[in-house]
């Protein structure tokens, strides 16, 4: 049964802009993160190469920057980040979505960063540090050289939403709203470790490189688990959207299993949001799939949470 659930109250533009110890992050950020060369594939789109000293290596940042950015020089822009979920990468939001067109005339900039071939933006056990990269390196660039303010919000879709909800949780006050679609939002669910495993593997990364066992290294577990995390999400606007998966789809067996699998951590995460009085704005479908054809309708339905939030007209 469909239901959602209007958010109670949301942090304000004002409230949400950075504080002084993240300025001081970002600026701290921007002495060691240089863009390399950028690339122009749209009016308004461009790829960024970052050289990240977080990952060793340079990785890419796909923006759309608003219509208005050459005609007002002295203007600054939100931000909207937008993440990609497993086995995709950066260009999957402007591959899937009309983001391009849906954003046109709209004074924001739209931020979509590398998070690997899993699409899991977290600090590796391994070494590779997607936060840093996520949170730091790439807002410090967009400070410095796309005239981008201090108001941010994130969505993602699976791995990505999970990203976006840990970010969030994990940095209160960085953005003014967070939405996940299909995401990954209680890490120690019953299933989700085993939807982890299966990830890297099918990457060919090493076993447990991601945050190590589940069991013996739980307390690190827990502390990338959005759920555990979530009175960091106070003051946030949120949305999640989640299905019921298996029976309802479009007969893709494998992706409403898998939409089946993450359903509990779904619930999982929204009732401690419950317990903690945290409001959400939520919408559990039943049937559906892990596919772009439903991740569509959610950035959809949740833009005006996410345009109010960045001081945006709906």
């Amino acid at each position: 049964m469909n239901h959602r659930t209007r958010t109670v109250s949301r942090r304000t533009v004002t409230k949400g802009a950075a504080t002084t110890s993240l300025a001081v992050l970002l600026g701290a950020a921007a002495a060691t993160t240089r863009a390399q060369a950028a690339t122009q594939v749209g009016p308004r789109t461009l790829d960024v190469s970052v050289s990240s000293a977080a990952l060793g290596r340079s990785a890419p940042v796909r923006l759309i920057l608003p219509s208005s950015f050459d005609t007002q020089p002295r203007r600054t822009y939100p931000v909207l980040y937008l993440l990609h979920g497993a086995h995709d990468n950066y260009t999957s939001w402007t591959r899937e979505t009309d983001i391009e067109a849906f954003t046109a005339g709209r004074d924001l900039i739209v931020a979509m960063p590398d998070a690997g071939p899993t699409g899991i933006p977290t600090v590796w056990r391994s070494g590779a540090d997607y936060e840093t990269f996520q949170l730091k390196e790439v807002p410090a660039l967009l400070a410095r050289d796309y005239r981008a303010s201090g108001v941010r919000a994130v969505a993602g879709v699976s791995t990505g939403g999970y990203g976006a909800m840990a970010h969030a949780a994990r940095h209160p006050g960085m953005f003014t709203a967070a939405a996940s679609y299909s995401g990954v939002l209680d890490t120690t669910a019953a299933g989700v470790p085993p939807v982890f495993d299966a990830i890297v593997a099918r990457e060919n990364l090493a076993f447990l490189s991601v945050w190590g066992n589940p069991v013996l290294d739980f307390l690190t577990w827990q502390n990338f688990n959005p759920r555990a995390r979530a009175t960091g999400l106070r003051g946030t606007s949120l949305y999640v959207s989640s299905g019921s998966g298996v029976f309802g789809g479009t007969g893709d067996l494998f992706a409403e299993a898998l939409e089946s699998a993450l359903w509990p951590s779904a619930h999982s995460f929204t009732d401690a949001l419950a317990r903690l009085r945290i409001p959400v704005t939520t919408h559990f479908y039943t049937g559906g799939e892990h596919s772009w054809a439903y991740w569509k309708k959610e950035f959809t339905a949740s833009w005006p949470l996410l345009a109010a939030a960045l001081g945006l007209p709906k």
